[in-house]
């Protein structure tokens, strides 16, 4: 409980909490993250697949240390997979040793389902409602009503108010439209894909050992690889997957036939591969020439290692390589937190 408390203090203490995770945020995120546990709000995250939404939820979990309760929404889910069912075969025994008389309506015949097992925790838990855009419309009123009060009611047992009201997070890959009721109960956030410097860090916290040069070429790649007409674009996961990849094969650079090689790990989709095989060249031509490799100088003059030294500054410098942290540190320590 103090450590969730703890968690929510502020604004500053959300973004480092989530650092410590590995999750790298900006202030506008953090604050919204912030506010939707101090006002017992749930926090509505829409975005597409692969950006980090999920991931999220559990990073708050694990920075709070607390349990993370999912519930996976898919067609044809009902109240009963997500509030409770009754643990028949135990009534009918209980029947059968007691007599037609005996209470079989009690907590010793409830299983829960994860929405009444995060009202019913012994401490603030954090409950994901992930992709709710896949289930039906009649699920998400019965959430809307569960969420609000934060109190379900059982025909045979009665009403449950939560113990302790979780910290609600729902996703949506915006498949379908979400009703309006849903929303103006929620703080929203909407997470696209990171620009290259956030996940430049992304990169060098995840992945150990590698180098400045190669990290910079690959969310390069990456970042072009986004702006083609792909049915999928990469996540950032598969750009992690991608660069441990190059790192296990051996490769501290990237080269034409590499790429065309190791294309399945980013892309998961024939035509998307096919597409991103003619045009290799030319992304890894751009990406030479390119003046936003880490550590080289972007457009605007200003240079990468600054990001990188906002790592180091945070705490973080034993999980980077060497050769990516620079002689300057930020001093203040509210600037490594990554307000990009």
């Amino acid at each position: 409980m103090n450590r969730v408390n703890d968690f929510f203090k502020s604004v500053e203490s959300v973004m480092d909490g989530l650092l410590t995770q590995k999750y790298i945020i900006d202030r506008r995120i953090a604050t919204t993250v912030y506010l939707a546990g101090r006002l017992e709000k749930p926090l509505l995250i829409e975005g597409p697949a692969g950006v980090g939404k999920t991931g999220l939820a559990g990073a708050i979990a694990m920075a709070g240390q607390t349990e993370l309760i999912r519930l996976q929404c898919y067609p044809g889910l009902d109240e009963s997979k997500t509030l409770y069912e009754w643990n028949y075969q135990k009534q009918l025994l209980h029947i059968q040793m007691h007599g037609s008389d005996c209470d079989i309506f009690s907590t010793d015949f409830l299983l829960e389902r994860p929405l009444l097992k995060a009202f019913r925790a012994k401490c603030p838990v954090v409950l994901l409602v992930d992709e709710i855009d896949k289930g039906e419309e009649e699920l998400e009123s019965f959430l809307l009503e569960a969420l609000s009060e934060f109190q379900v009611s059982i025909p045979e047992f009665g009403l449950i108010r939560a113990t302790h009201k979780p910290y609600v997070v729902i996703t949506s890959n915006s498949t379908r439209e979400l009703g309006d009721a849903l929303k103006r109960r929620c703080l929203y956030l909407y997470l696209t894909y990171p620009d290259a410097a956030r996940e430049q860090v992304i990169l060098n916290l995840t992945v150990p050992g590698i180098s400045r040069h190669l990290a910079g070429q690959i969310v390069d790649f990456v970042q072009r690889l986004r702006k083609m007409k792909i049915k999928k674009s990469p996540s950032i996961t598969e750009t992690i997957d991608w660069a441990r990849t190059l790192l296990l094969l051996g490769r501290d650079r990237l080269d034409e036939q590499m790429v065309r090689h190791t294309l399945n790990v980013l892309l998961k989709y024939e035509e998307d591969i096919e597409q991103a095989d003619r045009q290799a060249g030319g992304l890894l031509s751009s990406v030479a020439k390119s003046g936003s490799v880490a550590g080289e100088i972007d457009p605007d003059g200003s240079s990468n290692q600054s990001i990188v030294e906002k790592t180091c500054a945070a705490g973080l410098s034993s999980e980077i390589t060497p050769d990516n942290c620079g002689p300057g540190q930020t001093e203040d320590p509210v600037l490594a937190r990554f307000d990009f």
